[in-house]
């Protein structure tokens, strides 16, 4: 990869992602406070959306969580992987987070392409989001198997690049001259955090935080209320 594509695709777009990210969704907040929602289809469809939307949620939050404390305390996640039943430990979560959040988006997108009722309310940028998300998911499962012990050397790969975009001293090389694979990963997190205001997903930054906490949430029709 040449230099000028690797300062594009390392450097330049994942400033204009963030870019986008912060003022469209300050934007929406702004203009437009009531699409800042997940817009809940449950009413519609609440089987398949149940068995879609926990995996996913919770699979991601945790992997998330994963990368950030990753990202913060780098040194503490070598010290860990260095003893092997640690480092197995941390291997298989990570994967079986992985199969589980992949598990919740395949069972919502087969839900928006076989449901009538949901296909209506259904909008391209829904498809979009869920295919970035699979690439995203699935590139990063093919980095844990392939790219094993993880926990090993992305503290002194992954974690240097982002800090170097965040002091404005960018290191594109750390990632362009890594595996294709961990680059397709790391493109589709980019993408996302460009597409992320555009989607539903913008729910997550809804204040105050307690989507994870608050009780399930259940959509009922008028008619259940009136008998009650």
């Amino acid at each position: 990869m040449s230099e000028t594509v690797s300062v594009m695709l390392f450097v330049a777009f994942p400033y204009v992602a963030i870019a986008i990210a912060i003022a469209v969704s300050a934007l929406r907040w702004r203009l437009a406070p009531f699409t800042v929602s997940s817009l809940s289809s449950q009413l519609l469809e609440s089987k398949k959306l149940f068995w879609g939307s926990i995996p996913f949620h919770w699979g991601i939050v945790l992997i998330l969580t994963g990368h950030i404390f990753t990202l913060f305390l780098p040194s503490t996640v070598s010290w860990w992987g260095g003893e092997p039943i640690r480092l197995y430990a941390v291997e298989f979560t990570g994967v079986a987070l992985g199969l589980w959040t992949l598990f919740g988006l395949g069972v919502l997108l087969y839900r928006r392409l076989t449901t009538a009722k949901i296909r209506v309310v259904t909008t391209p940028m829904d498809f979009v989001v869920i295919i970035v998300l699979l690439i995203q998911v699935i590139s990063g499962l093919a980095v844990a198997i392939g790219l094993r012990w993880g926990s090993l050397w992305a503290p002194g790969v992954v974690v240097p690049y982002i800090w170097s975009l965040v002091t404005l001293s960018p290191r594109p090389e750390l990632i362009s001259s890594f595996s294709l694979i961990l680059q397709i990963h790391v493109l589709a997190f980019w993408v996302f955090v460009a597409i992320f205001p555009f989607t539903r997903l913008v729910h997550f930054i809804t204040f105050p935080v307690m989507y994870l906490t608050r009780p399930w949430q259940r959509v009922v029709r008028m008619r259940e209320v009136e008998r009650v």
